[in-house]
């Protein structure tokens, strides 16, 4: 296989992983709290030596999180929380602490507020928010503060990664801040709303089109330099 054979396949296996997180996006559309992905091609050249001309190979190993703000929905429920700005809630999960803007909470048979998957909502300090009964109507404050028939008893925290490129995503609306995280000092929370997912499902189907169209460019092309190669070598055995 030739040079150029071998770029256009660095290249197609870089719009197929694209392709892939096009398509996971658009399933995403309408999941609360969802961050977009995209895909991060990279050049990478090699000398073949003195003389030679040098090997550009494309790479896209890199998968980058959309961070712009979603459209805030009104739900009117008591622990439906949307963040305005910068930040993450932070919840406790069984494989350590992460972060997410998913903020679909309530209250467990225990009184502790928990995520739609059971896991607690925690605080800046990182220790469970405890929600009591039967105290009154429950407010939320925009930094966080709960109150119940009028008298503080508890705060959501609100953080934010101290490094953003050290995130990973564990899960669509789930983040590992491998760099640590601090108290968010801007952003608010909006009680009664939600955050809709950040995707734009006309953009993304427009983009997975232009990639499908440049995959099969390069399949073409694959294919060609195909029967090039079988032709030369038939003409080679005659």
């Amino acid at each position: 296989m030739d040079n150029a054979s071998y770029t256009t396949l660095t290249r197609q296996s870089g719009l197929m992983r694209e392709m892939q997180t096009l398509a996971n996006n658009i399933a995403n559309a309408s999941t609360t709290g969802f961050r977009a992905e995209e895909v991060m091609f990279s050049e990478h050249v090699k000398s073949l030596g003195p003389g030679a001309t040098s090997l550009s190979m494309a790479s896209a190993a890199v998968r980058d999180t959309v961070m712009t703000q979603g459209t805030l929905s009104q739900t009117g429920g008591t622990f439906d929380l949307a963040i305005e700005g910068e930040g993450f809630f932070l919840i406790e999960t069984p494989n350590g602490q992460r972060l997410t803007r998913a903020g679909s909470f309530t209250p467990n048979q225990n009184g502790d507020l928990v995520t739609a998957d059971g896991y607690p909502v925690l605080d800046a300090g990182g220790a469970p928010v405890f929600v009591p009964q039967g105290l009154g109507t429950v407010g939320i404050g925009a930094d966080g503060t709960i109150s119940a028939g009028g008298q503080p008893i508890g705060q959501i925290g609100l953080v934010i990664p101290v490094d953003p490129n050290t995130m990973v995503r564990e899960s669509g609306v789930m983040f590992d801040a491998q760099g640590g995280f601090d108290v968010a000092p801007d952003g608010r929370m909006l009680q009664g709303f939600l955050e809709d997912s950040n995707v734009n499902p006309i953009l993304q189907v427009s983009r997975m089109i232009e990639v499908q169209r440049a995959y099969e460019l390069g399949q073409s092309f694959l294919d060609k330099e195909d029967e090039r190669i079988r032709s030369v070598i038939k003409s080679v055995g005659r």
